[in-house]
């Protein structure tokens, strides 16, 4: 059985992990539009998107996660 409210924070997260997907990869495209397309390393600005891109999902995990452990301690309480 699937609690209703997991399954929907689960697609939430689905969703904004694929909307922050697509923003690094608009910035990404941007930077390579800029520098060109014969750097062929990772720029720093690149770095810290990604690392920005990184931070946010790992927020996002610690929100889901804490949810789930407040929602779990509210049924045995």
């Amino acid at each position: 059985m699937t609690d209703p409210a997991r399954s929907l924070d689960m697609l939430h997260t689905i969703a904004t992990l694929t909307v922050l997907q697509g923003y690094v990869a608009t910035a990404r495209r941007a930077v390579r539009r800029r520098l060109g397309e014969n750097d062929v390393g990772a720029s720093t600005l690149e770095l810290v998107i990604i690392v920005l891109g990184l931070i946010a999902v790992a927020t996002l995990l610690v929100v889901a996660i804490t949810a789930a452990v407040q929602r779990r301690v509210d049924q045995i309480t």
